[in-house]
């Protein structure tokens, strides 16, 4: 059996607790550009993360790689999920393994309605997330399943992309940027579902840019800046680091 690396030596990784999901010393390139340079941290069971920079700072490439997607090339590193390693994985395996991205663009297909999007996903027999226990944590989604999911609002298209991610039985979610283009009150309903989703021990990785927002959700944050980490912490250190924020995250 595979057995997760001990991470608890690098300063980069808390430590506090077993880690279930290990990013450790992941290297990633677009071509020839060093996109995600070194970095190391782990993910309690659970969790949600905060995955906070600036513009160009390598959150998405973080993302990406450990969703296993061809872009970034992973040139070195481990990647560890419950034991597992995703860092020898195709995307599509890592998808069985647990791993259910939400790309910022949503992907919803296109001539398929609701329910179509969702049961395309859904592995059979569901073992967790039925159609119906989907439809109870998004009650609108419900009222719409007969309705092609690329004409609904860009709220209902987002929980339509979670819930697709949720009937796959993940074990984490990674979400870019869910906030992007939606109101205030469309974001209250978002973030009311993760904590929802968290309350069913679902472990989150969250890309924003609205970082006041994430990280009023998160219960810790790992900062990137040029593809390197500069604070890996609790979300309230962030919030009450005045300093921290001005200087990564503009805020």
């Amino acid at each position: 059996m595979n057995v997760k690396p001990d991470f608890s030596k690098n300063a980069n990784v808390a430590a506090t607790a077993p880690a279930f999901l290990s990013v450790w010393d992941m290297h990633a390139y677009y071509g020839e550009s060093y996109i995600v340079q070194g970095i190391s941290f782990n993910v309690h069971e659970g969790e949600i993360l905060a995955l906070l920079g600036r513009n160009g700072a390598g959150k998405t490439s973080t993302l990406r790689a450990i969703a296993r997607l061809a872009d970034p090339e992973l040139k070195r590193g481990e990647i560890w999920l419950d034991h597992q390693p995703l860092h020898s994985m195709s995307s599509y395996q890592a998808s069985q393994a647990g791993l259910g991205l939400v790309p910022e663009d949503r992907r919803i297909i296109a001539g398929l309605t609701v329910e179509e999007n969702l049961k395309l996903a859904q592995i059979a027999p569901p073992i967790g997330w039925s159609l119906e226990r989907v439809y109870d944590l998004f009650p609108r989604l419900r009222e719409r399943r007969t309705q092609e999911g690329v004409t609904l609002s860009g709220g209902e298209q987002q929980m339509l992309a979670i819930a697709r991610a949720l009937c796959r039985d993940i074990k984490v979610l990674l979400l870019d940027e869910p906030y992007e283009g939606l109101a205030p009150v469309i974001v209250d309903e978002i973030e009311k579902t993760l904590r929802i989703i968290k309350e069913q021990g679902i472990t989150t990785i969250l890309v924003e840019q609205n970082a006041v927002r994430a990280l009023q959700l998160a219960d810790r944050a790992v900062i990137l800046d040029t593809g390197g980490i500069v604070f890996d912490g609790t979300a309230a250190e962030v919030l009450e680091n005045k300093e921290l924020r001005e200087e990564y995250l503009a805020i």
